[in-house]
């Protein structure tokens, strides 16, 4: 059979029961530290009373003269009485010098001797003592009664029975208990509010729980590859893991600042400082494509928003490529069906016997294929950049667009240095020629004109078309994500040409072209490793990045 183990307080409870103990125990240490206190000032006090009393009536002349009647007590009893009660003490005793009392608040013991020391002041000296009387315990004083020629002719003793003294003390300590439990109850109150509130924000956990939490916290956020930042209230870095720092390229020291003055992308730094939820949306960083998702945590208040952010670099040039090679398909299939056509019309010809015609139609065809075909290999010996040359031409065709190599074009094969990835090369001059072809389509004498060659240690990439072109005003923004004159869901092309172009080191120049279309010019050092600075002298049309 299992024993049933209590579950560990939570951290709240374990706080407040601890408080209350706290509490509780200052409470008691201060109660007897006030009834010792008020003890031994009780009884001082009781002291000097009873000594102002004794040595006020030592001092009278009516008990100097009594005391040489022959009756004392029948003028000194009433005189006694009458101080006592006037003094508050509990007994105002004069009596002889050998002790034999003249007066006592009970009738019955005058005549009888004085029970205490009385050799001191018989002497002639006043002295206090604590001693057990007829009324029982009792602070008193014992102060002499002398005549005008010196001599003790009688005592006076007045005291506070220690039972007085007690029921005083008592009396404070009651009042004083009863601040105690006020003070007590007021404590426990505060304190049960406190950790009532203390066990909502620890969710009821005891400490191993928090500490386990903890660990688990610790160990995912390093674990996961996904970035993640947490920023507080006013939009600081409250917390970032490693992939976060990475995917951003933000150093260690970057808890505490602000969002806003970390030196992103501007389309980035407004999500992150964006009120409401983002989801799924992508931005560009220097070097990478993000997907950024945003979620405020609130609770009662906004206390901050969590981010994730996902590294969608490669698999966006992986789409990229995959969108040329689907191009590529499309053009050849177009081709193939022109060739079919063009095939019938020859047969055609033949069996209706005008064979020169047919032959005349096949061998224009071929020469015009091959024309722009011979041009492009002649021209352009890296592969990738001729194969995407040739595949665009085709697709510019269906469009309706001619696709124009430059005389000047020339690269040869193997110039390209290994930190230019044909990847970007494809992502650059593929974007390029898509946004010319589509801005050229249905203009008159629609054409794009490709320029690509190298010069100065420089790889030279130029696109100019026939289009409407882009405005000064907006030459700037043209390159930022979601910037499209097609209507919502574009504008991701230019800034990947503008992300692929920073990687390497290069820059891009939007004018306008000699047609009055839009004209791009990519410069790509083919000698410095990618990442150094653009060069400089970049300005107005000339956009560095």
């Amino acid at each position: 059979m299992r024993i049933p183990f209590p579950r560990p307080r939570s951290l709240a409870g374990q706080l407040f029961a601890m408080q209350v103990v706290l509490v509780a125990a200052i409470v008691a240490g201060c109660a007897v530290f006030a009834y010792v206190t008020d003890r031994a000032q009780a009884e001082e006090t009781a002291r000097r009373q009873a000594t102002a009393t004794a040595t006020a009536v030592a001092g009278s002349p009516s008990v100097v003269e009594a005391a040489g009647s022959t009756d004392p007590t029948a003028r000194l009893q009433p005189y006694a009485e009458e101080v006592r009660h006037r003094t508050g003490v509990a007994f105002v005793v004069i009596m002889a010098p050998d002790g034999t009392r003249w007066t006592h608040p009970e009738l019955e013991q005058i005549g009888r001797t004085y029970l205490g020391h009385i050799e001191q002041a018989v002497q002639g000296r006043t002295f206090s003592e604590t001693h057990l009387g007829v009324l029982g315990p009792s602070v008193r004083t014992i102060a002499p009664v002398r005549a005008a020629d010196g001599r003790v002719v009688a005592l006076v003793s007045a005291g506070i029975t220690i039972e007085k003294i007690s029921e005083q003390v008592r009396e404070q300590v009651t009042a004083l208990l009863g601040m105690a439990g006020a003070a007590l109850a007021l404590g426990g109150v505060g304190t049960y509010v406190i950790n009532a509130r203390l066990r909502r924000h620890t969710h009821g956990m005891n400490a191993a729980e928090l500490s386990r939490m903890h660990d688990y916290h610790e160990a995912a956020l390093h674990a996961v590859s996904e970035g993640l930042v947490m920023l507080d209230g006013q939009r600081r870095i409250a917390l970032i893991n490693d992939g976060a720092r990475e995917l951003l390229g933000l150093d260690a020291e970057v808890v505490g600042r602000s969002a806003a003055d970390l030196g992103l992308p501007v389309s980035l730094t407004s999500a992150l400082l964006a009120s409401e939820p983002r989801v799924d949306e992508l931005h560009l960083t220097a070097e990478r494509v993000l997907v950024v998702n945003t979620r405020p945590v609130v609770g009662g208040e906004r206390r901050g928003t969590v981010v994730t952010l996902r590294d969608r670099t490669e698999l966006q040039a992986l789409s990229g490529e995959l969108t040329s090679e689907r191009g590529f398909t499309q053009a050849l299939r177009s081709q193939a069906h022109e060739a079919a056509n063009r095939l019938h019309t020859v047969v055609s010809l033949i069996e209706l016997g005008r064979v020169d015609e047919a032959v005349g139609f096949a061998t224009a065809e071929l020469e015009l294929a091959q024309a722009l075909t011979d041009r492009v290999v002649d021209a352009v010996g890296e592969p990738v950049l001729a194969a995407l040359l040739l595949g665009k031409a085709a697709q510019a065709n269906e469009s309706g667009v001619e696709l124009v190599l430059t005389e000047d074009s020339r690269i040869d094969d193997g110039l390209l240095p290994p930190a230019l990835p044909s990847r970007d090369l494809v992502t650059i001059l593929g974007n390029l020629i898509d946004n010319a072809v589509e801005a050229a389509s249905g203009t008159p004498h629609a054409r794009v004109t490709v320029t690509a060659r190298t010069h100065d240690g420089e790889l030279l990439l130029r696109v100019a078309d026939t289009g409407p072109g882009i405005d000064a005003g907006d030459r700037d923004a043209a390159f930022e994500r979601g910037w499209s004159t097609r209507g919502p869901g574009r504008g991701l092309g230019l800034a990947l040409v503008r992300q692929a172009t920073s990687r390497a080191a290069g820059t891009v120049t939007l004018t306008r072209s000699a047609e009055g279309g839009a004209e791009f010019t990519v410069r790509l050092p083919l000698t410095a490793e990618p990442g150094r600075e653009p060069a400089a002298g970049t300005r107005d049309a000339e956009v560095p990045v």
